[in-house]
């Protein structure tokens, strides 16, 4: 790194921008470019810098948290309220209208199905035979831990 300056001053005084681009669901390549930073050096003050890491995991967690619970809303349907707004000319003069209608977002499949997958890997999978698999791994796991207590 010699004649190079680091750049750690000015991503240090941006910790706050950098967990507030990760709660924005921003990637970390668009972070790093916000930062003027290559990916090796964001590698770098991740393992350098416990702050910078804190920062990035802080803020992704309250955007996935965000995204979990847009999917569950999805996933079971949710009511919801539709505002048309519309201008009338009545005799020269402008009236303004608002249309309210109650509707009703019906509840997704797919959304269902990935939260369960992912909620609930134990008794939702699509692959069955791997599922068996990693029991039985485990299983043999726990035997063997039990064999060397002997």
């Amino acid at each position: 790194m010699r004649g190079r300056k680091s750049k750690w001053d000015q991503v240090k005084d941006k910790l706050l921008l950098v967990e507030k681009w990760c709660r924005d669901g921003l990637t970390e390549e668009q972070i790093w470019k916000n930062l003027g930073i290559s990916v090796n050096t964001a590698n770098e003050y991740k393992t350098k810098y416990p702050e910078f890491l804190k920062a990035i995991k802080k803020g992704k967690e309250v955007f996935i948290t965000e995204i979990e619970n847009a999917l569950a809303k999805r996933a079971i349907g949710y009511e919801y309220e539709e505002i048309k707004t519309y201008i009338k000319d009545e005799d020269g003069k402008e009236t303004t209208y608002t249309e309210k209608t109650k509707k009703h977002m019906p509840a997704d499949v797919g959304a269902a199905a990935i939260l369960l997958k992912n909620k609930d890997s134990e008794h939702y999978t699509n692959d069955r035979a791997l599922l068996d698999f990693k029991r039985q791994e485990l299983q043999l796991k726990k035997q063997m831990e039990e064999a060397k207590d002997w």
